[in-house]
Order: C-alpha cells, then structure tokens, then sequence
C-alpha cells in the first residue's frame, strides 16, 4: 500500500465538508501513481470514484495531462506548414448515431489538413464501437505500426492514429478499473483533450455536459494552449449535429452554426454496427444518403474551420467535391496500402 497516494485518497474522498481539491501538482502525481499502479487496486478504485464524485477541476485537469505527457507515448513533429489536427473521439465509443469522424479526417487529410486521432479498444461504460475498430473495418490497420511507422504514414499521408493498446499501455491498462467501477473516472475527460503529438497542432475535442467544458478550457489555459476547438457534439465527439444547433468554442470566442442556415438540416444518422463500414464505404463512393449529408457537413465545416477554406459555404461546396470525385476514397486507398505494408 502506498502511504503517500493514501493521503491524496483521503483529500478527495473525505466528503463534502472536509474534503479538498487537489493541486497540479497532486494532480500529477496522482495520476502517475495510478498509470504505474504505485497505489493498490483498491486504493485506485477508490481514487476513481470519490474523483467522479467530487467532480475535478480544471487545474486537476491539467495535472492529470501533466502525467499523460511525461509517461505517455508522443509522435515527434512532421514537416507541415499547418497544425496537425488532433481529431479527439470518447473512448468508450458510439452506440446511438453513426461516426461521422473517420470520412472528416480523410476528408481533411485529402485537403492537405494532417490529421492525428487516438484511442483503444472497447472501453467501459458504453462499450460503443472505437474508432480502431472502424478503421480496421476500412483496411486501415493502425494497430499493427509502431510509433516511426506512424510518423511516416502521418508525414506522407496526412492521417494517423495513436493506438493505446500498443503505444501507450500504461494508460490502455485503466480500463480493467473502469469496467470494475462502473462509471466513467475523469481521465474519461483527460482522453477527450490530451494530444499524443509533440509539435503544432490544432485539438478538436467534444463535450456533451458545459461545466466539462468549462473545465476543459480552464485545463487549455493553465498549460498554455491556446490553439484549441470545443464542440458540443454527437454523443461527445467532434461530430457537429444536424438536428440542433452546434455550438462552439474556439479559444475564447463561441461560435454557433446552424446545419438548417445551409440546407442541411435532417436527424443524426442512426448507428447500426454490422452495416456502418458499408455505409461508410457508400459515402466515400458519393451515393446519395443522409449519411452523406452528415459527412458533407462535418467536412464542410471543418474545411472552413481548418483554414482550408475561405467559409463555410465554400468549405460544404469542396467537401462535396472531394467525395464525389472519388478523391477521398483514394485516401482511403493510399492508407490501406501505406499500413499493409508493415504487416
């Protein structure tokens, strides 16, 4: 049993009235006690729900990114003129509207935006479909590359995807505890921020509640990024609805966007598992469907967003144009054949 990690157990898990947030600092080490598993399970499970509990803060936040970054494994830069987009998706995935972010990020990188995601395997509590899971449905195999492999596909190929399970088992080893508990910890949150890229770049995270948010922003700020995007999106990821208005927040600004203002107004395209990397494929083959619509969208917005395009009618306008053309089905193509070849 650790001593040291008992006493920050007993500063977060002592209630109401006498319980304590702790300092970056704490945050920290708390955290990296917990990723080399210093504490004892039950010491971490604990952790883990007087944490959710009590609610952390921003400044715990960005402690707990402070541990990702010095035991967490990070690309080093490639040679772009842009930010790498950091395409952020929940962990636990989708169960209820089908993803829109693996057609953005090709989208995106067939643009010339470089594109960096992360995640791991079927994580608790959802256990929604991850996005490896759908890449690997498309023949993008990202769970078989080390990190120099990584970097060279990102370099030549504008996408990449940090796989936990392999590049950063320490943090992929958390989710025995959240099965057990039940809930989600806040590292659930620290996953939706945290950038496994080590140069410029651009983080793209969702949020389904405002005080997360909140607490996001507060987290940005202490460690000194200022170029990042908060989206209210589907079911807590990147994707921008088209049943509700979005809402987002970038840097300090709030920018609202409304799909009915640009003829794209309709219902969130429902997730069915056995038919999604089919319905995926249909898009990038420029069938008409509502699918489309959603990608068209996203794409659109994010063409815009990412400085690719001069405004958001001109960026729906070229994403329809990289779709139907077969352009960004040939990105898929390239990243078959750019990660088959280190099988």
């Amino acid at each position: 049993m650790s001593d040291k990690f008992r006493e920050l157990l007993r500063k977060v898990g002592s209630g109401r009235h006498t319980g304590k947030d702790l300092t970056r600092a704490e945050a920290e080490t708390a955290t990296m006690m917990i990723l080399q598993q210093e504490a004892t399970p039950a010491q971490i499970g604990a952790f883990l729900i007087a944490h959710r509990i009590k609610r952390p803060t921003g400044i715990e936040l960005a402690g707990m990114m402070d541990a990702f970054d010095r035991l967490g494994s990070k690309l080093e830069p490639i040679a772009v003129d842009r930010p790498v987009v950091i395409l952020s998706s929940p962990y636990d995935g989708r169960s209820r509207s089908a993803p829109i972010n693996q057609i953005t990020a090709l989208i995106l990188a067939t643009a010339g935006c470089p594109v960096l995601m992360h995640g791991g395997d079927r994580t608790p509590t959802k256990h929604g479909i991850p996005s490896i899971e759908i890449w690997q449905g498309l023949g993008v195999n990202w769970q078989n590359l080390d990190l120099t492999q990584i970097h060279q596909v990102l370099s030549q190929n504008l996408l990449g995807f940090v796989y936990l399970p392999q590049h950063f088992p320490l943090a992929h080893d958390l989710v025995t505890y959240r099965d057990q508990v039940g809930k989600r910890p806040p590292f659930a949150t620290v996953e939706l921020i945290w950038s496994p890229y080590s140069g410029n770049a651009h983080t793209i995270c969702g949020f389904v509640h405002p005080p997360t948010e909140t607490m996001m922003r507060e987290a940005f700020a202490l460690r000194g990024v200022k170029n990042f995007t908060t989206v209210k999106g589907s079911e807590g990821s990147c994707d921008i609805p088209r049943d509700r208005t979005a809402i987002i927040g970038v840097g300090e600004e709030r920018l609202i966007v409304s799909a009915h203002d640009y003829g794209f107004a309709g219902q969130e395209f429902p997730l069915v598992e056995t038919e999604l990397v089919a319905d995926i494929l249909a898009v990038l083959a420029g069938k008409a469907s509502e699918l489309i619509r959603s990608a068209i969208w996203n794409g659109g917005f994010y063409l815009w967003h990412c400085g690719i395009s001069p405004d958001l009618t001109a960026g729906i306008a070229e994403a329809e144009q990289l779709l139907l053309s077969g352009q960004v089905m040939q990105k898929l193509v390239e990243l078959r054949s750019a990660t088959q070849c280190y099988i």
